[in-house]
């Protein structure tokens, strides 16, 4: 039986075990950098399979190694929630597929493995904490562990509005995001005296009406909105002297995102000066936009062939959400990376406290990346015999 053949009915095969991952981290989310039961059973699974196993003392997260020597393919899931308002409880929920994230490459591991497959290399599993954050990615590169790596893949479920259920995307053309915090410091004045103040709300409401004077290039998709903007207090008959605000900023290319940043910046600057208040900046985490290897999606592409047909292989889907994967790839040039675009007619849209989607989905993204692996390797071997 070709391998080929001997992994896509291990696959079929474990269909029920793909669910029983799946509703075991659906129903134990845990917030960014306190993924540690997560990290837990992510251990106990690996270790079950024979693979080495690394952790940290600083953080959660976990890598688990298979195989030995050149090339080192890499597979990364996140494994963070997010903590958010359901049904009037805040708690910690997988609203973002996270959980469908580490299922599929816990499967997709294990699937391999059954299959009677030996990587002719390294497979290196990075299981990343603090997606939701910003920072995880940004972690585990100071932590070395993917100075190795020559190949990365991932995966994100996509939204109905973007792809069905039973097709793929090679890539996610993710965009930057980042957050901007500031603290407005005026003059206080009687409401009656306003010329003695400095009204800390009028100071906001010029940043508001600036960024709506800020053009950049109309073909690279560029954003930028005041999301919070606390001032006054209970006496309304006081110039506030105190603001503080937020300001989230999105640029499809990262070029943009460097462009954006510096025009707010300068622009907020000149209402400083405009109206003698000061305005304290703050960056916040910052999440780059997606920087896409052609050969590795070229990879997936076929992969995606493989599985599900040419049909139904689907352009790379272009977002303005964010994804810290990207970081891999912006910090470590040499890296091929790509993560795949799975549709699942997921709904009502990622972040929903309800969101769902069709699980059966799991199976074709673990069919799907578990054929990028393979041809990655027949790929990397080819290139060095050729």
């Amino acid at each position: 039986m070709s391998n080929s053949l001997a992994l896509k009915e291990t696959i079929v095969s474990r269909g029920q075990t793909i669910d029983e991952t799946f509703s075991y981290l659906h129903a134990n989310p845990e917030i960014s950098w306190q993924e540690v039961e997560t990290t837990r059973y992510l251990v106990e699974r690996m270790q079950a399979l024979g693979l080495k196993v690394t952790t940290f003392a600083d953080c959660t997260g976990l890598v688990a190694e298979w195989g030995e020597g050149k090339p080192v393919v890499g597979l990364r899931t996140d494994i963070d929630a997010l903590w958010q308002e359901v049904d009037g409880e805040w708690r910690a929920n997988h609203s973002c597929g996270h959980d469908a994230h580490m299922t599929m490459i816990v499967e997709t591991v294990e699937a391999l493995i059954a299959s009677g497959y030996q990587p002719p290399g390294k497979l290196k599993i990075l299981f990343q904490p603090a997606e939701e954050k910003g920072t995880g990615a940004l972690k585990l590169v100071e932590k070395g562990v993917v100075d190795d790596i020559d190949y990365l893949y991932g995966v994100h479920l996509r939204p109905i509005q973007e792809m069905a259920n039973g097709t793929a995307g090679p890539a996610i053309y993710n965009g930057g995001a980042m957050f901007l915090y500031g603290e407005i410091t005026g003059v206080s004045a009687h409401g009656a005296r306003p010329h003695l103040g400095v009204n800390a709300i009028e100071v906001a409401g010029a940043i508001i009406s600036g960024i709506g004077q800020i053009h950049l290039n109309p073909m690279v998709p560029a954003t930028v909105k005041m999301t919070m903007l606390q001032a006054g207090g209970e006496s309304y008959n006081i110039i506030p002297d105190k603001a503080r605000f937020a300001l989230d900023l999105r640029a499809q290319t990262n070029q943009a995102m460097d462009e954006l940043i510096a025009r707010v910046r300068q622009m907020i600057e000149g209402i400083a000066a405009s109206y003698q208040a000061q305005i304290k900046l703050e960056e916040g985490s910052r999440m780059v936009a997606a920087e896409v290897d052609e050969e590795a999606k070229g990879l997936m592409e076929q992969a995606i062939v493989d599985v599900l047909g040419a049909d139904n292989l689907k352009p790379a889907p272009v977002s303005p959400g964010a994804e810290d994967f990207h970081y891999y790839t912006v910090e470590r040039p040499r890296i091929k990376a790509t993560m795949l675009a799975l549709g699942c007619d997921l709904q009502p849209g990622l972040h929903h406290p309800h969101m769902q989607f069709e699980q059966s989905a799991l199976k074709d993204g673990v069919g799907i990346l578990s054929r990028v692996i393979v041809r990655t390797f027949e790929h990397a071997a080819a290139k060095t015999l050729g």
